[in-house]
Parts: C-alpha cells; sequence; structure tokens
C-alpha cells in the first residue's frame, strides 16, 4: 500500500477493534480509487460506509422508484417527501453531468468492493426521510420557507452548479451542500444535519461490532463528518455505555417530533371560526351572509386550482379542484391536495416508461412538468399550498367584513 493518500484518516483502537476512518470528497475520482485499493488490500475484515438504507437501496436498485405506488405515497402523506428525494437527485444529476463524476462514486466503489472481496457491509447513517424531518421541525417556522425555496431553487434553476457548490460537496453529501449556506448560520439546523448524525454514526459502528468483533473495519465518510465521528467513537470507547443504552439512545436519533397539540387543533379551529363567521353573517343579514360564502369558495377554490394550473395539470383536475378545495378546507381529515392528485392519476395514469425515466426527467425543470409521476406531485404540492393561502386569505377576509 502505498504511504501517500488523497483523504484524510485517523486511527481509532478500542480493545480488539481498530476503525480505520476515511474521509472522502463525495465529488472525487481519486476518492474512489483510494477505497478501491484500501478495500483490495486484504487489511480490512468489514466495511461501514455513510449511506442509510434508502439511499443504498437507490445506488443498488436505480430503478426502485418504477415500482413505487403513486396513491399509497399521497395517502401516506409521504408526496413531500418523495418530492424532496427527487430535487436532492436532480441536483446531483446537474453536479455529475457537470463534473464527470457522481456524487457519492466513493461509496458506489466501496458497495462494489465489499461484494467483490465477500466482506461484511455496515450502513451506518441515519434515514434521509428522518434527517429531513428533524431539519424541518428544528428550524423555525419562518426558517422553512427558506429552506423550502432553496430546495425547490435547485429543481427548477438553469445555472450550472457553481464551483462553491462542488467544492462543499467535497466535504459533504447532496443534503449537506443543499443546505450549507443555512447550516453555517443556523445551530438548530447544523445539529440535526451533521451533529446529530455524527453521533448516530458513532453508535451504529458500536451496535455493529458488538458481537461480531471485526478487528478491523474501514469507515467511509465524507471529510466534514471526520472530527466529529471521531470525536464520538473515542467518548464511546473511553466509557462504554451498555448495548441496552447504546440502543436508546440510537432510537432517540431516530424520533420524528410530532406535531403539538395545538398544530393539530388549528385546523379544526379554523373550521370552527369560519363556519362561526357565516353564522354571524347570516344572523346580521342573509346577504351578508351568502357574501361571506361566496368569498370562501371563489378564494379558496381560485387559489388551489391555480395551484393545478402551474403544475399543468389536465383540465378536469383544474375545475375538480376548484369544487373541492373549499369543502376540504372545512373538513382537515382530507386535503384539497389529495383530491387534485388523486383526479390527475384517474385521467392521466403514469406508465411503466413515466417512472423508468423518472430519475432523468427530474434533472431539467422541464421534465418535472413532462413527466407523469414528478407532475402529479406538483399537483399535489401546488393544490395543497392554493388551498393553505385560499383559507388564511379568505379567514382574514370573513374577519374583516364582519369586525373591520
Amino acid at each position: 500500500m502505498p504511504d501517500t493518500h488523497a483523504g484524510p484518516r485517523q486511527v481509532i483502537d478500542q480493545g480488539e477493534t481498530r476503525y480505520t476512518l476515511l474521509g472522502t470528497a463525495h465529488v472525487s475520482r481519486a476518492s474512489a480509487d483510494e477505497v478501491r485499493e484500501l478495500i483490495r488490500s486484504g487489511d480490512f475484515d468489514a466495511v461501514a460506509i455513510e449511506l442509510c438504507p434508502t439511499r443504498h437501496q437507490s445506488v443498488t436498485q436505480p430503478d426502485a422508484m418504477a415500482k413505487m405506488d403513486l396513491f399509497q405515497v399521497l395517502r401516506q402523506g409521504k408526496a413531500g417527501m418523495v418530492a424532496a428525494s427527487l430535487a436532492l437527485g436532480a441536483f446531483q444529476q446537474r453536479v455529475a453531468e457537470q463534473s464527470g463524476v457522481t456524487p457519492g462514486a466513493e461509496m458506489q466503489m466501496a458497495i462494489k468492493e465489499t461484494q467483490r472481496a465477500d466482506l461484511p457491509l455496515y450502513l451506518v447513517d441515519r434515514e434521509i426521510g428522518v434527517t429531513l424531518k428533524r431539519i424541518y421541525h428544528n428550524v423555525p417556522w419562518w426558517q422553512r420557507m427558506s429552506l423550502i425555496s432553496g430546495l425547490l431553487g435547485s429543481v427548477v434553476s438553469r445555472k450550472k452548479v457553481s464551483s462553491e457548490e462542488i467544492e462543499r460537496l467535497k466535504e459533504g453529501d447532496v443534503l449537506e451542500s443543499t443546505f450549507a449556506e443555512f447550516a453555517e448560520q443556523s445551530e438548530s439546523l447544523y445539529t440535526p444535519l451533521i451533529r446529530e448524525r455524527d453521533r448516530y454514526m458513532a453508535l451504529r459502528l458500536r451496535e455493529e461490532v458488538a458481537g461480531k468483533a471485526p478487528r478491523h473495519i474501514l469507515v467511509v465518510v465524507g471529510a466534514g463528518h471526520m472530527k466529529g465521528l471521531g470525536e464520538h467513537l473515542q467518548t464511546l470507547g473511553q466509557q462504554p455505555p451498555s448495548a441496552e443504552a447504546i440502543d436508546e439512545e440510537r432510537r432517540s436519533l431516530e424520533v420524528t417530533p410530532a406535531r403539538s397539540k395545538l398544530w393539530k387543533a388549528l385546523p379544526w379551529v379554523i373550521v370552527a371560526l369560519v363556519l362561526t363567521g357565516f353564522a354571524i353573517g347570516f344572523s346580521r343579514d342573509t346577504g351578508l351572509g351568502w357574501s361571506l360564502v361566496g368569498e370562501w369558495f371563489l378564494i379558496n377554490g381560485v387559489l388551489s386550482a391555480l395551484g393545478t394550473a402551474i403544475a399543468l395539470a389536465h383540465p378536469l383536475t383544474i375545475i375538480a379542484t376548484f369544487i373541492a378545495a373549499p369543502l376540504t378546507s372545512l373538513n382537515p381529515t382530507i386535503g384539497a391536495g389529495f383530491v387534485a392528485a388523486g383526479v390527475e392519476l384517474a385521467l392521466r395514469r403514469p406508465t411503466v416508461g413515466d417512472f423508468s425515466r423518472l430519475r432523468r426527467d427530474v434533472s431539467s425543470p422541464r421534465g418535472w412538468w413532462k413527466n407523469r409521476v414528478a407532475r402529479t406531485l406538483l399537483v399535489f404540492l401546488l393544490a395543497t399550498l392554493g388551498s393553505a393561502a385560499g383559507t388564511w386569505i379568505a379567514g382574514l377576509r370573513i374577519a374583516g367584513q364582519l369586525f373591520g
């Protein structure tokens, strides 16, 4: 093995187990070559990588999206998560096209070489969906729109990926690069994005070695995680917690915060206030009452239908959304977005080709409107956004006419 190497390394000995942490650049052929060289050296009897099962599946089974049940995704409320994952994938594809290197090439190399060498492969990173949810719940409400707009901007932008963004990818993965601008200025974002994952990966490594005792593990992580992961591994080695304590702490880092009782009750409170407003209007004057009802239906229906129109939904979907949105806004158990997407699916059912081309199509702004799968997700999200805006605007209009 040569003495020179591309990425930083740290060796940590704990009992009979040695961890060799390799800090990689996520957009670098040299890092991928170094991973291959190390695994082929025969010095390691296990390999751990900075991937979760979901991202591992996207690498090893790129056509898994074709098996997705889109209706179930919508019904289970996962449309936003799928859209966010596709947006991150679109950014990754643009980087690959410009740099000639797919972000995460070293992780792909690690998977390939461990299979070739018949070595155990440990997936030690936290699920990307959990990380996204903890980021969303950890930041203040006013910062959430900035994060969402930044993510959407990475989808619709026609500009080339900047050299600064590619440099950030050499330290962290696509997820970290996308939110890097915010993470540098926000502790509430940095914690779930970086610090928690450092701790989580250390706990997962301890879980993997328990009872197996591999003598030498190669740990492949982005260079940005080297310091934190190393510190956590050393801390766990100095005062080894019990297996139960490790399991409990790891599970605590997987919990997605539940919505507060106030937020759960808020939709019902709004419905009660709107209906009360209607009642007050009719009690004062029948004409006023009907005027309030008319404004509610018009504002809510128009804004939600506008969202589906922006998504280039089928004309009948737009009409159905216009009719459904004012009614679904008075019934928090079903959303306008779900109705809109359901109608769109019935009228324009995605083909096998749409699913197979999904990852490629979403790498360009036009592809989101061209591909039926991606467009259905846009219909859901934009109809939901339009209905939410309509509810607040119409509600304030009603309050203004009654008490202004």
